[in-house]
């Protein structure tokens, strides 16, 4: 391990932007690795994984519904948090690679697979595994400060980094607060277990097809129901 190497590529994430910083061993979930993404991406043992909060008043458009109200969501909550996020890992692995180690840094938000409705890896599998939340009845990655309020992207590497933590043990509890918000019912309000198949958790062609008729009804695909609802990210 390298101290200094640690103490360096966090600091730049920070600097950078960054809310959330962890690096995750990745030894444990190689199998479910290895089915998403094929050995290209399986080959790598650790994952830096890293966030961005969305702010509250951004959050808070989403039940009101609007289109103008969707507009601005979409664009400052998501379009412009993902190409910070983006910037972030390059930069990242830029380091990395200088240094002689191996750094792949995945999207944060671009489908490579439109049948199975997925990327070639999930952001939300190598933050759990970092120690920075646990990945709710929603699918998404809860944070114990704000909820499943941020989103993520990942740089691989091979880089002697320390990892930051263990999986966290979810707190959802008998909450239910996503899935009985959900206008399509696509979650079954399980939990997480990387050995069953996400579709016992959710159903993504269900949740594809409705963003697909907002944008032809409004111009807008926005939902974002189940991150609003999570009584983690609700603020005080």
């Amino acid at each position: 391990m390298s101290p200094e190497l640690d103490i360096r590529i966090r600091s730049l994430s920070r600097s950078l932007g960054a809310d959330y910083y962890g690096v995750a061993d990745l030894g444990t979930a190689r199998d479910f690795i290895l089915r998403q993404g094929g050995e290209r991406i399986a080959r790598y043992p650790l994952a830096i994984s890293i966030g961005m909060r969305i702010l509250d008043d951004l959050v808070d458009l989403i039940p009101d519904g609007d289109a103008e109200g969707a507009i601005i969501y979409r664009h400052n909550g998501y379009e412009v948090l993902n190409q910070m996020l983006d910037q972030i890992a390059v930069r990242v692995a830029q380091e990395l690679q200088r240094r002689s180690y191996h750094a792949f840094p995945i999207p944060a938000s671009r489908r490579t697979n439109d049948p199975e409705i997925r990327s070639v890896f999930s952001h939300k599998l190598a933050a759990h595994l970092a120690g920075l939340g646990w990945i709710g009845k929603s699918c998404l990655l809860v944070t114990p400060d704000h909820g499943p309020r941020a989103r993520w992207v990942t740089v691989l590497t091979d880089a002697p980094l320390e990892p930051t933590g263990v999986p966290m043990e979810p707190r959802c509890g008998d909450c239910m607060a996503c899935v009985d918000i959900c206008p399509k019912e696509a979650f079954s309000g399980r939990m997480f277990d990387p050995d069953e198949p996400r579709e016992a958790r959710f159903d993504a062609s269900l949740c594809d097809r409705y963003f697909r008729d907002m944008e032809k009804e409004k111009g807008v695909a926005v939902c974002g129901l189940c991150l609003y609802a999570c009584p983690h990210g609700k603020r005080r």
